[in-house]
């Protein structure tokens, strides 16, 4: 029987870290299904979902760890089941861009929770602006909207929502 588990490491960046830690998972017979890694500062962030069966997920937790202590990297396991989605969602694209200000992240996540609708991926980046260096910020979102709701006047509502903060913003579906 497939079990899953999700793994998180962050350590000093070094070439070859992706190499070195998914090459324990393969050895333990376990199988990537999700991942993302990055890059933040100095240090290597990595979040990985891996499935495999008893046998396997058992071995990756020890070696794992053993992996964490000889290359200085901190890392937690955690078991965890397959998403059940208990309602009809469409899947949405928000990317999000404006001067840097703080609150950015919050603001968007306190809209999409206020309307019950779920966030599944948030990726931002910080970045000077091409020819006047002004701090600028962006933001990518995937969220799940609830079939029920009217998407025209979500839309409606997020793009006036996005106004009163000076954020420029698209909204449109995911293509499949």
């Amino acid at each position: 029987m497939e079990q899953l588990m999700v793994i998180s490491a962050v350590g000093g960046d070094r070439t070859g870290v992706v190499h070195d830690l998914t090459r324990v998972v393969l050895d333990c017979g376990g199988s990537i299904r999700e991942s993302r890694m990055t890059t933040l500062g100095s240090e290597f962030a990595m979040l990985v979902l891996v499935s495999g069966n008893w046998h396997s997920i058992s071995r990756m937790e020890q070696e794992l760890m053993r992996f964490a202590e000889s290359n200085a990297l901190v890392i937690q396991i955690k078991r965890t089941e397959p998403k059940q989605l208990a309602r009809e969602l469409l899947p949405y694209a928000i990317d999000v861009v404006c001067i840097d200000q703080p609150g950015i992240v919050h603001n968007l996540a306190g809209f999409f929770a206020k309307q019950q609708i779920e966030i599944g991926e948030v990726t931002t980046r910080s970045y000077p602006a091409a020819h006047t260096g002004t701090p600028m910020f962006s933001v990518q979102m995937f969220v799940n909207i609830p079939a029920s709701l009217h998407i025209s006047r979500l839309r409606e509502e997020f793009m006036d929502f996005c106004d009163q903060l000076n954020l420029d913003a698209i909204i449109e579906p995911v293509k499949s």
